[in-house]
């Protein structure tokens, strides 16, 4: 499998989240399976149908997060510099037609969170902004239509 990027912080929360699903919601959903168990009929109880699917949600997001971990290429972006738009920087845009400026960090796809402005590596605007640099113009394709964005600032912090 391919390494997947991502900084020491994302890849801190992501242990994080496997702990409390190993340690928690596991054990609680085996728990709520028991409890529907004893109330007979499985083929038409609800309860245990539905504690079925959340173990099997719970089981799959375990493992995803196992192969994310174990696949993880943790990138110190403290240690990184430049002035070209790469994996880890902190870009400043400004939408050409609104004027309006955006501050977002590219990180990894696991770790992604818009209202944080981490953007994730795969996303679209992060691809146009990809070796660009301070001043550059980038066209990003979005919902909305082709939107073009001036790089006001990089930085690796």
């Amino acid at each position: 499998m391919n390494k997947i990027p991502m900084t020491s912080s994302g890849y801190s929360k992501l242990q994080d989240e496997l702990k409390i699903l190993v340690n928690t919601e596991r054990p609680k959903i085996i728990e709520a399976i028991a409890e529907a168990r004893s109330h007979g009929d499985l083929s038409e109880n609800a309860e245990y149908q539905y504690a079925k699917e959340q173990q099997s949600l719970i089981e799959g997001k375990i493992i995803d997060l196992e192969s994310a971990i174990a696949n993880a290429e943790i990138i110190d972006v403290s240690k990184l510099s430049g002035n070209e738009v790469k994996f880890g920087a902190t870009v400043k845009i400004q939408d050409q037609d609104s004027g309006e400026t955006s501050t977002y960090q590219i990180v990894g796809e696991y770790e992604s969170d818009v209202k944080n402005k981490k953007i994730s590596v795969t996303s679209p605007i992060a691809r146009a902004l990809i070796g660009k640099k301070k001043q550059d113009l980038v066209e990003v394709n979005s919902p909305k239509g082709i939107k073009i964005y001036n790089i006001i600032s990089v930085k690796f912090i």
